[in-house]
């Protein structure tokens, strides 16, 4: 009996000191199977749903949303408040009305250019009902870019924009007429455009048979969502509903329940805002704080207003809020987790040191990608922890990459070099059934691109991320750089492909070379160019900075110009960009003239060592 008793004993002892001892020995043991066990369940759910006849779809869950919780504020904007009942009958009207007003059909697709308001969310519902497919269409996006994104997607026949982007519209009305766009506007009717709303308010609020969409199937486009990527100008990545219906399990399988209060000031024409926030909502049931833009100032009063537990960010973001004046209120509010990327560690610490300890969730993940990590320890820096899940479903490797010929490295068989632990390679993820690469709509050449053939075997295809990473010992992922002709500024990726056809159109410039720069203290890399100017030809300040914030959106503008007497190539006529990155903005580095985009004047200023020092010292804002 004495012997049971002390084995007895002895167990007790060991279950009390084995939290202890897994923490000194195996700290991360416990945040694996909390992590593993709700993506498990996340998975488990989706691949339920995947398998369901007829097809289950995004739709399908906000329905049961609806149904379910009627009563609950599902979008809270500008002191407006939409119940997902409200949101359920407003996008019937939405969908009776693009019924009556342009024969939307399922298979069709529409393009939403619209900013941040309940409108965007309502109409993405009502084409999600009629199973039409959706373009967001960058709302910074002007003239020639606007039509050309929109043509990316052939043979959609409806543009749906907001009244704030009205000007913006109406440049493109007569080509976007002339291919025979249906043009409708979320306000009152004006030239050319008829009102969407006004059709709504006409429209019965009946629900739309579930019947008109029974015909689609997994792999039917869903959203169009554009990006830049690794290859030049923007193109349409195509989100099948399959994937849609996977980006519901992101927020479940970091603790988001319908308890929680989204707070939303990413773009909804983004991946994060529309597949982690709006989508996220729909799959939790949770509350959804909704804001055109997002603004350092307001955004802990606006938390603390609306009692926000979950906040979306982009590295940029939390920067800025880190740049605010210090307040005896900063730890005064219910969030407990932020989710996004891009996020410095530097600016990570001096957050939670600053706004209190809340769980910070950073990810990777591409929009066209068929692979993502996600930091669920809170380990600064990382992007990402390595899953034992992510290596039964998806087979992933860094490998070698020659940043100078832009190009994999090759063993003497012809196959990919894997890096080791703690080395910078380039990310690539096997193509299969269970991690598909769908690309880009209409584009084989450009998706082509994102295929890499041979990798570890002959006859196997990767899809080639463009990213440089590393992992640590812990197998932790770093990012540490992009590859190809895109660079990062503000959130936004930005083509200097595209940037420099832009430049290319100004009678003074023969040729020009952009590229990004980085600025200590900032997110990313700025815009800057590198000019040659045709013979004879001077260098018009004033008009050069007119045209380029005509045709690019802020973020893409290059904020610094380098006059040069003739481009440097290699040997195959690309041009060398390396030594200008290197040399960046400092008009020490140079003898050439470089000139500053100055928005207080509205025109391009000679770029003074003064001028310089403000910057570093961020006495002018970029």
């Amino acid at each position: 009996m004495s012997k049971m008793l002390l084995l007895l004993v002895l167990l007790l002892l060991l279950l009390l000191v084995s939290p202890l001892l897994l923490r000194r020995f195996s700290p991360l043991l416990w945040p694996d199977l909390l992590y593993h066990a709700r993506l498990l369940r996340a998975l488990l759910r989706f691949e339920s749903r995947r398998r369901r006849r007829p097809v289950f779809l995004p739709v399908d869950r906000f329905l049961q949303q609806a149904e379910a919780r009627p009563h609950k504020p599902f979008i809270v904007f500008e002191g407006q408040t939409l119940t997902y009942r409200d949101a359920d009958r407003e996008s019937n009207r939405i969908a009776n009305a693009l019924l009556r007003e342009c024969g939307m059909r399922a298979g069709d697709t529409a393009a939403l250019f619209i900013t941040n308001q309940p409108a965007f969310i309502l109409c993405w519902i009502a084409l999600a009902k009629l199973g039409c497919a959706c373009a967001l269409l960058n709302t910074s996006i002007r003239d020639d870019s606007l039509i050309r994104s929109f043509r990316c997607c052939r043979g959609a026949k409806v543009l749906i924009a907001s009244a704030d982007l009205q000007a913006a519209v109406q440049q493109v009305c007569v080509p976007l007429q002339q291919d025979g766009v249906c043009v409708l506007m979320m306000g009152m009717e004006c030239s050319g455009m008829r009102s969407l709303s006004r059709a709504a308010q006409e429209s019965s609020d009946t629900a739309v048979p579930a019947a008109v969409r029974a015909h689609l199937t997994n792999n039917t486009p869903a959203v169009y969502i554009y990006t830049s990527g690794t290859t030049g100008l923007p193109k349409a990545a195509v989100i099948t509903q399959t994937r849609l219906l996977a980006s519901l399990a992101v927020l479940p399988s970091i603790g988001v329940t319908h308890t929680d209060v989204l707070y939303v000031t990413l773009p909804l024409y983004h991946t994060a805002g529309f597949l982690i926030g709006f989508m996220g909502c729909v799959e939790t049931g949770s509350s959804m704080v909704l804001r055109r833009k997002f603004s350092a100032s307001r955004f802990w009063d606006e938390c603390r207003a609306h009692e926000v537990t979950v906040v979306q960010y982009i590295g940029e973001i939390l920067r800025y809020l880190c740049n605010t004046p210090q307040r005896a209120v900063d730890q005064h509010h219910a969030v407990r987790l932020a989710i996004g990327n891009g996020l410095r560690a530097d600016v990570w610490r001096e957050f939670l040191q600053r706004f209190g300890q809340m769980e910070v969730r950073e990810f990777y993940a591409s929009t066209e990608g068929n692979i993502g990590f996600l930091n669920y320890t809170g380990r600064l820096g990382a992007v990402g922890r390595v899953s034992f899940l992510h290596r039964m479903a998806v087979h992933y490797a860094l490998i070698q990459f020659d940043t100078e010929r832009e190009e994999p490295v090759r063993d003497s068989s012809g196959r990919c070099v894997e890096v080791p632990k703690g080395q910078t390679g380039l990310l690539v993820s096997q193509i299969t059934h269970m991690a598909p690469f769908v690309g880009y709509a209409h584009d084989e050449q450009q998706t082509e691109r994102k295929r890499l053939r041979d990798v570890f075997r002959r006859g196997d295809v990767y899809f080639n991320s463009g990213d440089l990473m590393r992992m640590d010992q812990d197998n932790f992922l770093y990012f540490i750089d992009r590859v190809g002709d895109t660079f990062r500024w503000k959130g936004e990726n930005v083509a200097t492909t595209e940037v420099s056809d832009v430049l290319s159109l100004l009678e003074c410039v023969a040729e020009a070379s952009v590229y990004g720069v980085c600025v200590p203290g900032h997110e990313g890399r700025i815009g800057m160019a590198a000019v040659k100017l045709k013979d004879g030809a001077e260098f018009e300040q004033k008009q050069v900075f007119e045209h380029v914030s005509r045709l690019l959106p802020a973020y893409a503008r290059p904020r610094f110009l380098r006059l040069q007497s003739s481009m440097e190539l290699t040997s195959t006529f690309k041009q060398l960009k390396l030594k200008l990155v290197e040399a960046g903005f400092n008009p020490s580095m140079t003898s050439d003239p470089i000139y500053f985009l100055c928005e207080r004047e509205q025109t391009y200023v000679t770029l003074t060592p003064n001028i310089y020092q403000q910057i570093l010292a961020h006495s002018i804002k970029l």
